[in-house]
């Protein structure tokens, strides 16, 4: 009797043991290393800091998105390799593939954050970014036989590493100011009218009359005019996402908490990442549940909350 009650009380220190290897596992440290972050920020079971590991499609509270992002990993190799087809085709075809493969959703009930990845015109808006990259940066361009190359192997990740310098440099883009974004834009799409190729210059009148669209005063509801404007931080947050898929990082929607000492314990939201030249983010936006307004923060001052990747990986 003696011998079945000891085997059935834990041992103590057991619980910890298993969470620094797990830690330790998770962001690839030595198990000293992953006591010592465990020890130092309070870290529960399954958190990790951020400078660590991976969210790509973070747990939400929207379960159409979930479904959407389920049923896509579940395509056949032939639909992959159409996608894949598609999203070589720059700029509108890589641009859809990215508004699909990160479709809208919207912050959990009770944090104040509302939507994500969203906004009318996303693929209007990624598609004219490229372009603003052809025309400033020509030499970042895949080129088109290895995209299409590419292509046939029906893997998004391959796709996206013959395309990683051009998907950078249309992040960076949507860093400026949305006046001066604007500008940007207008002044690609009329060096783009005058190309000698012919599909080119179609492409620039067409987002040209977009871009013309999206910037026009409306009418609202009483009869004020307002503009809608770019959906700039939509589409800031699909690349976001997509550069976390090779860099590592946590995609907007992922749940964290604050370890610095003005805000220490609350949880947040990130909204938005921020890159240094190269690697995963330096920083994070974050939405702190229940505030009005956004705040930056390190990526050494985040704990990812446990479960957040809704996908195997």
């Amino acid at each position: 009797m003696s011998d079945q009650n000891s085997r059935r009380t834990p041992r103590p220190g057991r619980a910890r043991k298993r969470a620094i290897r797990e830690q330790a596992a998770r962001t690839g440290v030595a198990y000293s290393v992953a006591a010592q972050q465990l020890e130092a920020v309070g870290l529960q079971p399954g958190e990790t800091l951020s400078s660590y590991g991976r969210t790509i499609y973070p747990i939400g509270s929207d379960p159409h998105r979930q479904l959407l992002v389920e049923r896509r990993e579940r395509r056949s190799f032939a639909e992959r390799v159409t996608d894949t087809r598609r999203a070589a085709t720059l700029p509108d075809g890589r641009a859809q593939h990215l508004v699909e493969r990160f479709p809208p959703t919207r912050g959990s009930k009770g944090t104040g954050v509302g939507p994500l990845y969203h906004g009318e015109g996303r693929q209007d808006l990624l598609a004219m970014v490229y372009i603003v990259v052809a025309t400033e940066s020509p030499g970042l361009l895949p080129d088109v036989g290895d995209l299409v190359w590419v292509a046939e192997m029906g893997e998004d990740t391959a796709l996206d590493t013959a395309c990683a310098e051009l998907d950078h440099e249309a992040r960076r883009l949507l860093d400026r100011e949305p006046v001066a974004l604007w500008s940007t834009i207008e002044k690609a799409l009329a060096a783009a009218e005058r190309s000698t190729d012919w599909k080119i210059r179609q492409e620039a009148l067409r987002h040209a009359a977009l871009l013309r669209t999206m910037m026009s005063p409306r009418e609202g509801y009483v009869g004020e005019l307002y503009v809608e404007g770019l959906p700039v931080a939509g589409v800031r947050q699909i690349l976001d996402a997509l550069l976390i898929v090779a860099e590592d990082g946590h995609a907007p929607g992922t749940r964290v908490r604050l370890l610095d000492k003005h805000h220490e314990g609350r949880t947040a939201t990130i909204i938005g990442a921020g890159w240094g030249s190269s690697g995963p983010p330096v920083g994070y936006l974050v939405w702190l549940d229940g505030a009005k307004t956004p705040l930056p923060a390190r990526a050494d001052q985040l704990v990812v909350l446990a479960g957040q990747e809704s996908l195997p990986r």
